[in-house]
């Protein structure tokens, strides 16, 4: 049976996308421009997601012995290109000293060269949660994306939108705290310490998870104590402390009361003072 003749890449030439991503490209020109582009007429996209392009070594000594196999993806601007998607494939052949790269050229808006270049970059799984929560809120701020857009247009739920845009309004003080506790690729506790208003806060739960080894369910617990403690302050109530209770259903007999001497108390810190606790009622008389 003939195959339908179909415009796009040959099928010699394989891209790492999937089916939507290479529609998408497909549906801006009749048959997309690939051909050799000098190295010197491309630049680099003002508004790359990625703030760093990490090691590319590895990708220097593939380009070296195999050449480029994937070309990279740009538009015209005048009589020079700016890359939409690629930069580290662009950035490891001029290293390697190539004079020229293979390009799709692609005639598209500013807001979707940052709409295909974000797709591209979180399918390749190549930014940092820093770098998509900033590049998301971008879609948002500068070209009036929703989140309900964005949702459709990356292909993750809305919910998550939501949230990981939150992460980007974490300033870039806490974001080396972050950085130094080894937490800034964990999503989950971004996600909860995004959740409060203020740097002070913030720190005191960054620490806490790092001397603590809280989980995201602890982390969860604590932010929601400091909140809870944030707006006993707004409505001009004292700050209580911290009271754990107990009633097991099966067994009135008793209730298990413990008073902290602070506001905010982990899953964790609960723990350990129920252990103490045993600890000591098992030592003998």
């Amino acid at each position: 049976m003939q195959k339908n003749k179909r415009s796009g890449l040959p099928e010699s030439m394989a891209m790492r996308h999937d089916t939507h991503f290479v529609d998408f490209i497909s549906k801006k020109a009749a048959v997309p421009l690939v051909r050799m582009i000098s190295l010197e007429r491309i630049e680099a996209n003002p508004h790359q997601a990625r703030s760093e392009l990490g090691n590319i070594q590895e990708l220097m000594s593939s380009i070296k012995s195999k050449g480029v196999l994937e070309p990279i993806l740009v538009r015209p601007r005048g009589d020079r290109y700016e890359i939409i998607a690629g930069e580290r494939r662009f950035m490891a052949s001029k290293n390697v000293g190539l004079k020229e790269i293979p390009c799709i050229e692609m005639n598209v808006s500013d807001n979707e060269a940052m709409e295909i270049s974000l797709v591209e970059n979180l399918q390749r799984k190549d930014l940092d949660v820093f770098e998509e929560a900033d590049g998301l809120n971008a879609l948002m701020d500068i070209y009036g994306y929703s989140h309900a857009q964005i949702s459709e247009k990356i292909g993750k739920a809305r919910s998550t939108i939501t949230e990981v845009i939150n992460i980007s309004k974490i300033s870039a003080s806490i974001r080396r705290l972050c950085q130094t506790r080894q937490m800034d690729k964990n999503r989950s506790l971004l996600i909860e310490i995004s959740k409060l208003k203020g740097e002070a806060e913030m720190r005191q739960v960054i620490e806490a998870i790092h001397e603590r080894g809280l989980k995201r369910e602890d982390t969860r617990d604590l932010t929601k104590l400091f909140k809870d403690g944030e707006r006993a302050k707004e409505s001009g109530k004292k700050p209580r402390h911290y009271i754990f209770h107990y009633s097991p259903k099966e067994n009135r007999a008793y209730r298990i009361r413990i008073e902290f001497k602070k506001e905010a108390v982990s899953r964790q810190e609960i723990i350990k003072a129920l252990e103490e606790l045993l600890a000591k009622l098992k030592l003998p008389s």
